[in-house]
């Protein structure tokens, strides 16, 4: 099992619990950012900036632009995306190269110190392709936010593997996570909202699958009003509800369940990490609002998990 951490809904008005460095005095990991599907570096902006001003972690994202996205078209032609069994390569070379490209420039910052990875939707389990074809002994953190890592269940009916094999390569490729000294997996999910099933009546029943009650082995240090993870927002069917339902089923295999708006909380946690989920945080920097709508980049839920790049 997994640890699981749980932190309270009131994003808008948390606090740091650590000492905030100044750039200047700063010894911490450079990290590396990688965009999430859609996404380009440029999305990150703020969140580089905060990471290198305030914290005084040295910051380089991985450079993508959304026309780049386009490139992942020649899957089509590849007859293992009709198939379902897609592999990362070769349609994902760009993207690989790219992050190589990102964790160079980063080394050149640590002078000798290993690495952060911060891998953002996509991004999170593509860190974890390039760890285990590049080596990962320059990397000392995993941190992904909102990352589906875990395939869709086979047999369930409407369920269509969006990837298209890729995460089921990845889960029978890639090393398992893991929580030690040497390096660490800290996977971070959003609850923003709950899905419905398109029929019917929601199940108000249907909470997390992680946990909330301690049932998993939560390191001391790491207990954050665990309580407070049910009750981000009432449970109501509304057809946005229903919608989000359908695209949470498709990365799951369940549509009453919670999530940050497009990747269902249990898909964003791994066995033998540290599993934490954040209540009202949104997936994307697009179309996020850092007070009405804030994402895992928004400052004040940074304060909630960028502890993990100081230690």
């Amino acid at each position: 099992m997994g640890f699981s951490l749980f932190a309270s809904s009131q994003i808008p008005h948390c606090s740091s619990t650590f000492s905030q460095p100044s750039p200047a005095s700063s010894n911490h990991r450079p990290a590396v950012i990688l965009p999430g599907l859609g996404n380009n570096s440029g999305d990150y902006q703020k969140l580089e900036q905060t990471l290198n001003g305030k914290y005084g972690v040295s910051t380089v994202v991985a450079k993508v632009s959304r026309i780049d996205w386009l490139r992942n078209a020649a899957g089509l032609v590849d007859p293992n995306y009709w198939r379902g069994t897609l592999q990362p390569r070769p349609v994902l070379d760009w993207y690989l190269k790219r992050l190589h490209d990102a964790v160079q420039e980063a080394k050149e910052l640590a002078q000798g110190k290993t690495l952060s990875l911060i891998g953002h939707s996509a991004g999170g389990w593509l860190a974890r392709v390039y760890m285990e074809e590049y080596g990962f002994s320059h990397i000392s953190l995993l941190l992904t936010l909102g990352t589906p890592h875990l395939p869709p269940p086979k047999g369930v009916s409407g369920v269509i593997d969006q990837t298209r094999g890729l995460l089921y390569y990845v889960e029978k490729n890639c090393s398992k996570a893991v929580y030690i000294p040497e390096l660490k997996y800290v996977c971070v999910a959003g609850r923003y909202i709950q899905g419905a099933r398109i029929f019917g009546e929601s199940n108000p029943n249907v909470q997390s699958a992680v946990p909330v009650n301690g049932s998993q082995p939560v390191p001391e240090a790491a207990i954050v009003n665990a309580a407070a993870a049910t009750s981000s927002t009432p449970n109501t069917t509304t057809l946005r509800a229903r919608f989000i339902g359908q695209g949470y089923k498709q990365v799951c295999g369940q549509s009453d369940v919670w999530g940050d708006g497009v990747v269902p909380e249990v898909s964003a946690h791994l066995e033998g990490a540290l599993n934490i989920s954040l209540d009202g945080v949104y997936h994307s920097p697009v179309g996020s609002d850092d007070e009405l709508r804030p994402w895992y980049g928004s400052p004040a839920v940074l304060e909630k998990w960028v502890e993990h790049l100081l230690n």
